[in-house]
């Protein structure tokens, strides 16, 4: 397995503190995000590397486990292992809770978990099939779809008939589906329907074989979109010639830009609300919320003599209109 360097996706030491973790994330992910740059497939995956460290990273409880532990942290956790439970001072950590801390290698987590290594491990959690792909299912377990590409620390049951699901806010927005690791083994193809919140229980009835299988919903943040219930908000940039003369702006939403006529005299901080723009209505998804574009005036960098005389000179004028 991989080891998957959180600090070093985002960018910042291991000491970092939240300020600088989120304006890390925030950073990258106007960078990398796929609606500045369309059809580039490398820049899709940096931005979903980004929001994975970030929702580790941003999260205190689990960037705790994270540095305990290293990529393995959830397969810990469901797994029931306690850091007190394992002989780090056979790899040089000392016992648990004290000593200098470091991330335990793969190499050193087979040695902790018996001679075949992750594959035993991960067949405890998940049935030899868990791995997507690596080896058959175990007896009595059910393939409910098909296994490619399936990622069991994506959804894995929490519980017998509850999986923790995490989708993006553009999955949330468009709707997506999920391979979700059962209790007992089998493998399910979960629709995340449109317009789902954080906290959202999403009910499948019957799916879990005994009884429902319920979705508990995390919506992951967005570097340029807020969400306040079923309303977008979003910070729309405009310059000051048109903030002060009017003009047109161009607005993000998670579909298309769209423009936004801008009334001379446009003050710094305005709202407009943009009817129909926003997320989807979880039991009415035909229904949207809006769209609150907050603008952003941009005061302009370098002036030239020439522009810097006629910005005095307005001013002056200005000042002669009020005296």
């Amino acid at each position: 397995m991989e080891f998957k360097d959180y600090y070093k996706t985002l960018g910042v030491a291991r000491s970092a503190d939240e300020k600088e973790i989120k304006k890390a994330f925030r950073k990258l992910a106007q960078q990398y995000h796929p609606d500045k740059n369309p059809g580039d497939k490398e820049a899709e995956r940096k931005f979903k590397e980004i929001n994975e460290a970030y929702t580790v990273l941003g999260d205190a409880d689990k960037r705790a486990k994270y540095d305990r532990f290293g990529a393995q942290w959830q397969q810990y956790e469901r797994a029931g292992v306690r850091p007190e439970d394992v002989g780090w001072e056979a790899f040089g950590r000392g016992a648990a809770g004290g000593g200098r801390s470091r991330t335990v290698t793969p190499e050193e987590f087979e040695q902790m978990f018996g001679g075949s290594g992750f594959s035993s491990f991960f067949e405890s959690l998940f049935g030899a099939g868990g791995m997507g792909g690596a080896g058959g299912p175990r007896p009595g377990a059910q393939t409910r779809t098909r296994n490619a590409g399936f990622d069991p620390f994506t959804a894995a049951a929490e519980a017998p008939n509850e999986v923790a699901v995490q989708v993006t806010l553009d999955e949330a927005y468009r709707g997506a589906t999920r391979m979700v690791q059962m209790a007992d083994g089998a493998r399910l193809e979960a629709s995340i329907p449109r317009g789902v919140k954080s906290g959202s229980k999403v009910r499948m009835r019957g799916a879990a074989g005994q009884g429902d299988l319920v979705l508990k919903i995390e919506v992951l943040p967005h570097p340029e979109f807020v969400r306040e219930g079923d309303d977008l908000r979003v910070k729309a940039k405009i310059d000051l010639y048109t903030a002060l003369l009017g003009g047109e702006a161009l607005v993000p939403t998670l579909e298309r830009p769209l423009a936004l006529t801008i009334p001379a005299s446009t003050q710094n901080g305005r709202v407009f609300r943009l009817r129909g723009q926003g997320m989807p209505k979880l039991k009415q998804p035909d229904q949207r919320g809006d769209l609150l574009a907050e603008i952003v005036v941009t005061l302009p960098t370098n002036l030239s003599d020439e522009e810097k005389r006629l910005v005095q000179r307005l001013r002056e004028l200005r000042a002669s209109r009020t005296e």
